[in-house]
């Protein structure tokens, strides 16, 4: 067995990075104040995506498909921090999302792990199993 990566997945990665506007926004709209938090603290652990492969042929490409998909990044990017949707901006934008975000791609992913890919559903009905691949 080797220690070295074998298996890649027929998926892309992109991750949204915070920018300024967003903290700025979050730290004033949260009526639970948070802990001083910087950029930095905020850009920690930033969210990433698998995206189809055939989607993205490059960071340009990769950016094309995330902004138009925007509004659905945009609400769950939100929804991660204020679940009350009336804290949220009133309006929603390409160019507000533009701001507040930025787009890292990855075009290749490596699987490490042994075990068979595991996805959870969090939007499934209680009861509804999650699945498993191999």
């Amino acid at each position: 067995m080797t220690d070295h990566p074998q298996f890649s997945i027929n998926r892309h990665l992109i991750i949204l990075v915070h920018k300024q506007p967003f903290l700025d926004w979050l730290l004033s709209a949260d009526p639970n104040p948070l802990p001083p938090m910087t950029l930095d603290d905020l850009r920690d652990d930033n969210e990433a995506f698998l995206i189809p492969d055939d989607v993205a042929d490059g960071t340009e490409d990769a950016v094309k498909w995330v902004e138009k998909h925007w509004r659905m990044f945009f609400e769950h990017m939100l929804g991660d921090w204020l679940t009350d949707e009336t804290l949220w901006p009133q309006k929603l934008s390409l160019k507000l999302f533009r701001e507040w975000f930025g787009v890292e791609y990855q075009s290749l992913v490596w699987d490490l792990g042994n075990a068979p890919l595991a996805i959870e559903d969090w939007e499934a009905d209680d009861g509804e199993e999650d699945r498993t691949y191999h």
